[in-house]
């Protein structure tokens, strides 16, 4: 799970730096499936929400209490702002992360057995201004193809008359998918509101 911050330095060329906070989970029962860990963070990011107003105190998700994160850019600049959240997973369309690790062997030479190098992977992120974006990454993809979609422009330069097939992209995909957008959905929202109710008082 990945938080982003952007704080304005002026030295920067797009007039902001991003700043990343992480939380890497071990394989574990807890972790074995995204969108029930994703319902889990977002309980969690509530309790605390709740927990730090019944003490007097403003909440912040990398901490120094009950952080949410275990690594990245624990530490931010004062001017540094929400912008949102993602979530990698090594499940693919090749198969969830238990599966596809049974059949994982020692890279070899003659390349007739998988190994982690040919592993696949998916990352979906919501930022605050309603860019959804999904990556999935293949190994073996044909060159040229960088397997990033978003419901929104990423480049300066982008067509603005040119359709995006992508636009609906949190509505796209199987029910799984669709699942994993929904909860990590909510989570942003708790976040969102938390964090910029803070910033606007």
């Amino acid at each position: 799970m990945m938080l982003f911050f952007a704080a304005p330095p002026s030295t920067e060329p797009q007039g902001f730096r991003l700043h990343t906070a992480y939380r890497m989970f071990l394989a574990a029962p807890e972790s074995e499936n995204v969108v029930a860990l994703l319902a889990d963070l977002t309980a969690i990011a509530l309790d605390n929400i709740a927990h730090g107003r019944v003490r007097g105190r403003w909440w912040h998700p990398l901490g120094p209490e009950r952080s949410m994160v275990n690594g990245g850019d624990m530490t931010l600049p004062g001017d540094a702002v929400y912008v949102g959240v993602g979530v990698s997973t090594l499940d693919s369309v090749d198969g969830s992360w238990q599966q596809l690790a049974r059949t994982l062997r020692s890279p070899s030479g003659t390349g007739s057995v998988r190994s982690a190098f040919d592993l696949k992977s998916e990352c979906y992120a919501l930022l605050v201004d309603g860019t959804a974006i999904k990556v999935d990454r293949d190994p073996h993809a044909r060159v040229g193809s960088s397997g990033v979609r978003s419901s929104k422009p990423l480049e300066a330069r982008w067509d603005r008359h040119w359709h995006n097939p992508h636009h609906d992209l949190t509505a796209q995909g199987d029910a799984d998918t669709r699942q994993v957008w929904h909860h990590l959905d909510t989570l942003h929202e708790v976040l969102t509101a938390h964090l910029h109710r803070k910033r606007s008082q």
